[in-house]
């Protein structure tokens, strides 16, 4: 976007970009959302910023009636491959606060000082800049969500001392923490005169995100969840909740992401459970990433309704999101097993591959193991897999090589090198490459052309004369149009879920393995 099309953006307080760009106004010295209810700045004092860090950096403070820092992320860190997505994809998982600047520029292949350099000039603030910011946004919504202590805010937002916390909320939002805090609305929940109180077993926090949202994205997770890490279920009244527990860096967790269409305002809340503190910018990040809650839905509706294919099902279905992944070496073992066979099937092979994982005090009886760590897997793999030999081989050897460190991927990676490091593996073809790309990267532009269900979705719906078969002409949103093409062949071919892939690479593994029992 240009100058101009941001600034007819805030004169019309769209909704829909906020969090893609923040408004700094000289005149008043104040950043703000794209939708800010203030009166429209004159254009000469207006300056745009692709992050609020680098608001900050100028030497602007948040709007206290806007509140830019409670906006969902910018979907940019996604659609952007390049070093500053890759970075700011890493720093928003809190890769700073553990490794620091030089970890994160180890993991991009850079120097500290390059690193700074590039950030810069792209986002107009530095790694630690950025940090700050994202640190920034989590203490809000802790201060306005919860009771909890201000120290203990302060550590869960990936402060390392109280006086940091407080100088960086102070220049931030030109307010002390208890400031902030009182800007909340008062609830029932609040005690007394609202005295902040330790911090509880289980928090609940609003997660925000534009509209519109499928929630069909917990049917997605649903089919696949796996019993004792996983559980998903509906309610008559369309209500649905997701819960799991999963591996964070200091420690494991529990969480639930409710949605109520019954609910006012914003239907989505995450309860975390038995989370190190530390560890809360972490879990929130990859939810985050799981529901795809920084998309731009309208943009990407608009894309695909464009096309004649795909109108009818974006209008019954607005806000379709793509499936992130919560732990990137999880999420290649589940796509090696459930390649060339039905989800219900591969399913059934992680039930029984779930054994090998640890078991936790899970946040209820049916939570109660984590999906194995890849060690595990190497070791008890074969012992627990069923199928071809040529297929456990390979689940086996990708597992050996994540656990000695000779397969390392994550959110820092773009597709090319993810493509690079994955291709090699026995038993990893193009599908499979495609599906880890789309869901632990977010690349909102994968089509999966080999996909059988894919093959389904399309004879589902109208025919394209003069069309292309990959869906080129809604680049860059294929990964969206894949997610309709699923939704579509689940629809025709009763029980949902059923893609296989159907890559043509000799490596990736062909036999379909028989029908298995659930443990």
């Amino acid at each position: 976007m240009d100058f101009w099309q941001r600034y007819r953006a805030i004169d019309a307080r769209d909704t829909r970009f906020d969090g893609q760009f923040f408004t700094a106004v000289s005149s008043t010295g104040i950043y703000c959302r794209p939708s800010c209810p203030a009166r429209t700045p004159k254009a000469e004092n207006v300056t745009f910023y692709e992050t609020s860090a680098a608001a900050h950096e100028a030497g602007y403070r948040a709007c206290k009636r806007c509140l830019p820092e409670a906006v969902p992320g910018t979907p940019a860190w996604n659609i952007r491959s390049d070093i500053a997505g890759r970075a700011m994809r890493l720093i928003n998982d809190g890769v700073i606060t553990r490794e620091g600047v030089d970890g994160l520029a180890n993991r991009l292949g850079y120097s500290a000082r390059q690193l700074n350099r590039i950030l810069s000039n792209e986002l107009g603030a530095g790694p630690l800049s950025l940090a700050r910011a994202s640190r920034a946004q989590t203490a809000r919504t802790l201060l306005v969500s919860t009771d909890m202590l201000l120290a203990d805010v302060a550590f869960a937002s990936g402060f390392n001392s109280v006086r940091q916390f407080n100088d960086t909320i102070g220049e931030v939002f030109a307010m002390t923490p208890t400031a902030v805090r009182a800007t909340a609305a008062k609830s029932s929940t609040r005690k007394g005169s609202g005295a902040a109180t330790p911090a509880p077993a289980a928090l609940t926090l609003n997660l925000p995100y534009r509209e519109p949202f499928d929630p069909g994205i917990v049917d997605f997770l649903a089919v696949r969840a796996v019993p004792g890490i996983e559980r998903a279920t509906t309610d008559s009244d369309g209500s649905r909740t997701y819960a799991r527990t999963l591996r964070l860096p200091r420690g494991s967790a529990s969480f639930s992401v409710a949605y109520s269409p019954s609910t006012p305002g914003k239907p989505l809340q995450l309860t975390a459970t038995a989370v190190d503190l530390h560890d809360l910018p972490a879990l929130l990040s990859r939810v985050r990433r799981l529901f795809d809650l920084d998309a731009d839905p309208q943009a990407v509706d608009g894309a695909l309704a464009a096309d004649p294919r795909l109108t009818a099902s974006v209008a019954a279905l607005p806000g379709m999101r793509v499936p992130g992944a919560v732990e990137p070496q999880e999420l290649l073992i589940r796509a090696m097993i459930g390649q060339q066979i039905t989800v219900a099937a591969a399913r059934t092979a992680l039930s029984q591959l779930s054994a090998a994982g640890s078991a936790v005090d899970g946040a209820a009886p049916d939570l109660d193991r984590l999906f194995p760590t890849a060690a595990e897997l190497a070791e008890h793999g074969r012992a627990l897999l069923r199928g071809p030999q040529r297929r456990i081989d390979s689940i086996v050897a990708a597992a050996e090589a994540m656990a000695s460190g000779e397969l390392d991927f994550g959110y820092g990676d773009d597709p090319a090198s993810l493509g690079r490091k994955l291709l090699p593996m026995p038993g990893v073809g193009p599908w499979t490459v495609g599906y880890v790309v789309m869901r632990v990267l977010g690349a909102p532009d994968v089509f999966l052309a080999n996909d059988a269900a894919v093959r389904n979705g399309v004879k589902a719906l109208p025919v394209g004369l003069g069309l292309s078969a990959d869906f080129r002409e809604v680049s860059p949103w294929r990964s969206y149009a894949t997610m309709h093409l699923w939704r579509a062949a689940a629809v025709k071919t009763k029980p949902a879920g059923s893609e296989r892939a159907t890559s043509s690479n000799p490596r990736e593994v062909r036999e379909r393995p028989p029908q298995t029992r659930g443990t």
